[in-house]
Protein backbone atom coordinates (compact mmCIF):
# COMPACT_ATOMS: atom_id res chain seq x y z
CA UNK A 1 0.00 0.00 0.00
CA UNK A 2 1.38 3.41 -0.95
CA UNK A 3 1.88 6.13 1.63
CA UNK A 4 -1.00 8.10 0.12
CA UNK A 5 -3.25 5.03 0.28
CA UNK A 6 -2.29 4.51 3.92
CA UNK A 7 -3.27 8.11 4.63
CA UNK A 8 -6.66 7.56 3.06
CA UNK A 9 -7.19 4.32 4.94
CA UNK A 10 -6.22 6.01 8.20
CA UNK A 11 -8.69 8.84 7.69
CA UNK A 12 -11.46 6.33 6.98
CA UNK A 13 -10.89 4.73 10.41
CA UNK A 14 -12.19 7.86 12.15
CA UNK A 15 -15.87 7.05 12.57
CA UNK A 16 -18.09 8.94 14.98
CA UNK A 17 -19.49 6.38 17.42
CA UNK A 18 -17.06 3.66 16.30
CA UNK A 19 -13.74 5.16 17.30
CA UNK A 20 -10.26 4.25 16.16
CA UNK A 21 -8.31 3.10 19.24
CA UNK A 22 -4.62 4.02 19.24
CA UNK A 23 -2.48 2.44 21.95
CA UNK A 24 0.41 4.85 21.63
CA UNK A 25 3.86 3.47 20.82
CA UNK A 26 7.37 4.92 21.14
CA UNK A 27 9.72 2.95 18.88
CA UNK A 28 9.85 0.30 16.18
CA UNK A 29 9.66 -2.55 18.66
CA UNK A 30 6.55 -1.32 20.43
CA UNK A 31 4.98 -0.49 17.06
CA UNK A 32 5.55 -4.01 15.80
CA UNK A 33 4.09 -5.49 18.99
CA UNK A 34 0.91 -3.42 18.70
CA UNK A 35 0.58 -4.19 14.99
CA UNK A 36 0.94 -7.93 15.65
CA UNK A 37 -1.77 -7.62 18.30
CA UNK A 38 -4.15 -6.54 15.55
CA UNK A 39 -3.97 -2.73 15.46
CA UNK A 40 -5.20 -1.14 12.24
CA UNK A 41 -2.79 1.79 12.76
CA UNK A 42 -0.07 2.96 15.12
CA UNK A 43 0.62 6.38 16.63
CA UNK A 44 3.46 7.74 18.71
CA UNK A 45 3.14 9.81 21.85
CA UNK A 46 5.72 12.58 22.19
CA UNK A 47 6.20 12.07 25.93
CA UNK A 48 6.91 8.37 25.42
CA UNK A 49 9.22 8.81 22.43
CA UNK A 50 11.24 11.41 24.31
CA UNK A 51 11.39 9.41 27.56
CA UNK A 52 12.51 6.25 25.74
CA UNK A 53 15.54 8.20 24.51
CA UNK A 54 16.26 9.89 27.83
CA UNK A 55 14.75 13.27 26.99
CA UNK A 56 11.95 15.30 28.56
CA UNK A 57 8.81 16.11 26.62
CA UNK A 58 8.36 19.48 24.94
CA UNK A 59 10.56 19.20 21.84
CA UNK A 60 13.71 18.48 23.86
CA UNK A 61 14.20 15.43 21.63
CA UNK A 62 16.24 16.61 18.62
CA UNK A 63 14.22 16.74 15.41
CA UNK A 64 16.90 14.71 13.59
CA UNK A 65 16.51 11.91 16.12
CA UNK A 66 12.72 12.01 15.84
CA UNK A 67 13.01 11.67 12.06
CA UNK A 68 15.26 8.64 12.52
CA UNK A 69 12.79 7.03 14.94
CA UNK A 70 9.90 7.66 12.55
CA UNK A 71 11.88 6.12 9.70
CA UNK A 72 12.56 2.99 11.75
CA UNK A 73 8.90 2.63 12.79
CA UNK A 74 7.64 3.15 9.24
CA UNK A 75 10.11 0.57 7.93
CA UNK A 76 9.03 -1.96 10.57
CA UNK A 77 5.23 -1.92 10.30
CA UNK A 78 2.84 -2.08 7.38
CA UNK A 79 -0.05 -0.20 9.00
CA UNK A 80 -0.48 3.59 8.85
CA UNK A 81 1.72 5.63 11.20
CA UNK A 82 0.71 8.90 12.86
CA UNK A 83 3.35 10.94 14.68
CA UNK A 84 2.93 13.24 17.66
CA UNK A 85 4.67 16.30 16.22
CA UNK A 86 4.05 18.58 19.22
CA UNK A 87 4.30 22.19 17.92
CA UNK A 88 6.21 21.35 14.77
CA UNK A 89 9.62 22.11 16.31
CA UNK A 90 9.32 25.72 15.11
CA UNK A 91 7.26 28.88 15.50
CA UNK A 92 7.14 30.26 11.96
CA UNK A 93 4.83 28.55 9.44
CA UNK A 94 7.57 28.30 6.77
CA UNK A 95 9.86 26.32 9.08
CA UNK A 96 6.96 24.20 10.34
CA UNK A 97 6.19 23.27 6.74
CA UNK A 98 9.80 22.26 6.11
CA UNK A 99 9.93 20.19 9.31
CA UNK A 100 6.65 18.49 8.48
CA UNK A 101 7.96 17.52 5.04
CA UNK A 102 10.78 15.67 6.79
CA UNK A 103 8.32 13.75 8.96
CA UNK A 104 6.21 12.82 5.93
CA UNK A 105 9.33 11.76 3.99
CA UNK A 106 10.22 9.53 6.95
CA UNK A 107 6.93 7.65 6.52
CA UNK A 108 4.24 9.42 8.59
CA UNK A 109 0.74 9.73 7.15
CA UNK A 110 -0.65 11.75 10.07
CA UNK A 111 0.52 14.13 12.79
CA UNK A 112 -0.74 15.52 16.07
CA UNK A 113 -0.17 19.27 16.10
CA UNK A 114 -0.80 21.21 19.30
CA UNK A 115 -1.70 24.82 20.01
CA UNK A 116 0.18 25.35 23.26
CA UNK A 117 3.30 27.51 23.07
CA UNK A 118 5.97 24.84 23.49
CA UNK A 119 8.58 26.10 25.91
CA UNK A 120 6.49 29.19 26.64
CA UNK A 121 3.23 30.20 28.27
CA UNK A 122 -0.37 29.65 27.24
CA UNK A 123 -1.75 28.87 23.82
CA UNK A 124 -1.20 30.37 20.41
CA UNK A 125 -3.94 32.74 19.30
CA UNK A 126 -6.44 30.70 17.25
CA UNK A 127 -5.82 32.70 14.08
CA UNK A 128 -2.07 32.28 14.42
CA UNK A 129 -2.46 28.57 15.07
CA UNK A 130 -4.61 28.31 11.95
CA UNK A 131 -1.70 29.67 9.92
CA UNK A 132 0.57 27.07 11.48
CA UNK A 133 -1.93 24.27 10.75
CA UNK A 134 -2.18 25.42 7.14
CA UNK A 135 1.60 25.09 6.88
CA UNK A 136 1.43 21.49 8.12
CA UNK A 137 -1.29 20.73 5.58
CA UNK A 138 0.76 22.32 2.79
CA UNK A 139 3.65 20.01 3.59
CA UNK A 140 1.42 17.00 3.05
CA UNK A 141 0.06 18.39 -0.21
CA UNK A 142 3.57 19.11 -1.48
CA UNK A 143 4.58 15.56 -0.63
CA UNK A 144 1.57 14.03 -2.37
CA UNK A 145 0.25 12.63 0.91
CA UNK A 146 -3.23 13.60 2.23
CA UNK A 147 -1.78 14.09 5.70
CA UNK A 148 -4.21 13.59 8.59
CA UNK A 149 -3.62 16.64 10.76
CA UNK A 150 -5.02 16.03 14.22
CA UNK A 151 -5.31 19.55 15.61
CA UNK A 152 -4.85 19.45 19.35
CA UNK A 153 -6.01 22.11 21.76
CA UNK A 154 -4.44 22.25 25.20
CA UNK A 155 -7.26 24.27 26.74
CA UNK A 156 -8.29 21.47 29.07
CA UNK A 157 -4.80 20.19 29.92
CA UNK A 158 -3.74 23.70 30.93
CA UNK A 159 -6.72 24.08 33.28
CA UNK A 160 -6.06 21.78 36.21
CA UNK A 161 -9.38 22.60 37.87
CA UNK A 162 -11.84 20.39 36.03
CA UNK A 163 -14.69 22.28 37.58
CA UNK A 164 -13.81 25.08 35.16
CA UNK A 165 -13.73 22.94 32.03
CA UNK A 166 -17.33 23.80 31.16
CA UNK A 167 -16.26 27.43 30.82
CA UNK A 168 -13.77 26.43 28.11
CA UNK A 169 -16.12 24.46 25.86
CA UNK A 170 -17.24 27.43 23.76
CA UNK A 171 -13.65 28.42 23.03
CA UNK A 172 -12.80 24.81 22.19
CA UNK A 173 -15.66 24.65 19.71
CA UNK A 174 -14.56 27.95 18.16
CA UNK A 175 -11.01 26.65 17.82
CA UNK A 176 -12.32 23.45 16.24
CA UNK A 177 -14.06 25.49 13.56
CA UNK A 178 -11.04 27.70 12.97
CA UNK A 179 -8.73 24.71 12.71
CA UNK A 180 -11.12 22.92 10.35
CA UNK A 181 -11.14 25.91 8.01
CA UNK A 182 -7.33 25.87 8.07
CA UNK A 183 -7.36 22.30 6.79
CA UNK A 184 -7.21 20.16 9.94
CA UNK A 185 -8.56 16.61 9.71
CA UNK A 186 -9.34 15.94 13.38
CA UNK A 187 -9.75 17.73 16.71
CA UNK A 188 -7.94 16.47 19.83
CA UNK A 189 -9.04 17.59 23.31
CA UNK A 190 -6.70 15.86 25.81
CA UNK A 191 -7.51 16.40 29.47
CA UNK A 192 -11.27 16.47 28.97
CA UNK A 193 -13.04 13.63 30.80
CA UNK A 194 -16.54 14.94 31.60
CA UNK A 195 -19.02 12.91 29.49
CA UNK A 196 -21.48 15.76 28.96
CA UNK A 197 -18.77 18.14 27.82
CA UNK A 198 -17.27 15.52 25.52
CA UNK A 199 -20.68 14.95 23.98
CA UNK A 200 -21.22 18.67 23.49
CA UNK A 201 -17.93 19.03 21.61
CA UNK A 202 -18.54 15.90 19.53
CA UNK A 203 -21.93 17.21 18.44
CA UNK A 204 -20.63 20.71 17.66
CA UNK A 205 -17.35 19.89 15.95
CA UNK A 206 -17.25 19.38 12.20
CA UNK A 207 -14.06 17.39 12.76
CA UNK A 208 -13.81 13.88 14.23
CA UNK A 209 -13.01 14.23 17.93
CA UNK A 210 -10.08 12.54 19.69
CA UNK A 211 -10.17 11.88 23.44
CA UNK A 212 -7.17 10.74 25.48
CA UNK A 213 -7.75 7.91 27.95
CA UNK A 214 -6.95 8.87 31.53
CA UNK A 215 -7.58 6.98 34.79
CA UNK A 216 -10.91 8.76 35.36
CA UNK A 217 -12.00 9.05 31.74
CA UNK A 218 -15.18 7.32 30.53
CA UNK A 219 -14.88 3.76 29.22
CA UNK A 220 -14.28 3.00 25.56
CA UNK A 221 -17.91 2.00 25.15
CA UNK A 222 -19.15 5.18 26.78
CA UNK A 223 -16.86 7.34 24.66
CA UNK A 224 -18.15 5.65 21.52
CA UNK A 225 -21.70 6.42 22.58
CA UNK A 226 -20.79 10.07 23.11
CA UNK A 227 -19.72 10.37 19.48
CA UNK A 228 -15.94 10.14 19.84
CA UNK A 229 -14.13 9.10 16.64
CA UNK A 230 -10.63 8.47 18.00
CA UNK A 231 -9.26 7.36 21.36
CA UNK A 232 -5.59 7.50 22.25
CA UNK A 233 -3.63 6.54 25.34
CA UNK A 234 -0.82 9.09 25.48
CA UNK A 235 2.10 8.18 27.77
CA UNK A 236 0.15 5.48 29.61
CA UNK A 237 1.44 2.47 27.63
CA UNK A 238 5.08 3.52 28.02
CA UNK A 239 4.70 4.12 31.74
CA UNK A 240 3.06 0.73 32.19
CA UNK A 241 5.79 -1.01 30.18
CA UNK A 242 8.59 0.62 32.14
CA UNK A 243 6.88 -0.20 35.42
CA UNK A 244 6.55 -3.84 34.34
CA UNK A 245 10.30 -3.99 33.66
CA UNK A 246 11.10 -2.43 37.04
CA UNK A 247 8.66 -4.70 38.86
CA UNK A 248 10.12 -7.77 37.17
CA UNK A 249 13.63 -6.78 38.17
CA UNK A 250 12.51 -6.17 41.75
CA UNK A 251 10.91 -9.62 41.82
CA UNK A 252 14.02 -11.46 40.62
CA UNK A 253 16.51 -9.42 42.62
CA UNK A 254 14.64 -9.38 45.91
Amino acid sequence: MSQADKAGAFAALHIKGNPLVLYNIWDAGSARAVEKAGAAAVATGSWSVAAAQGYRDGEALPLDLLVTIVERIAATVDVPLSVDFEGGFAEAPAQIEENTRRIVAAGAIGVNFEDQVVGGEGLHDAARQAERIAAVCSAGEASGVPLFVNARTDLFLKEQDRGRHADLVDEAIERSGTYARAGASGFFVPGLVDPDLINTICQASALPVNIMMMPDAPTLTTLAGLGVARISYGPGPYREAVKAVADRYSAISG
